[in-house]
């Protein structure tokens, strides 16, 4: 199966989606929260800094869950814009 290339949209959908997980994480210790969230540190670095600005669905429950946040509030961090541009 081919994946297709991101739109710029969905990019910086990624990268508010990583800002408010960053921002969520506060002072805990990255590895602390990826292995709670069952993740490598590598990923969520790369999550919170926007390199992979389209997360697994299953990785996204793990890290609301993990930062005691509800994940209607991550959803609304990645589609802000997206509901801003089609209103």
């Amino acid at each position: 199966m081919v994946r297709l290339p991101l739109s710029p949209a969905q990019v910086e959908a990624g990268r508010r989606l990583g800002r408010r997980i960053r921002a969520a994480r506060g002072d805990r210790e990255l590895t602390e929260v990826a292995h709670g969230a069952g993740i490598s540190p590598e990923t969520l670095r790369k999550i919170e800094s926007g390199r992979l600005p389209s997360p697994a669905f299953g990785t996204v429950v793990g890290l609301a869950e993990t930062l005691m946040i509800p994940l209607t509030e991550l959803a609304e961090a990645y589609r802000t814009e997206q509901v801003a541009e089609s209103a």
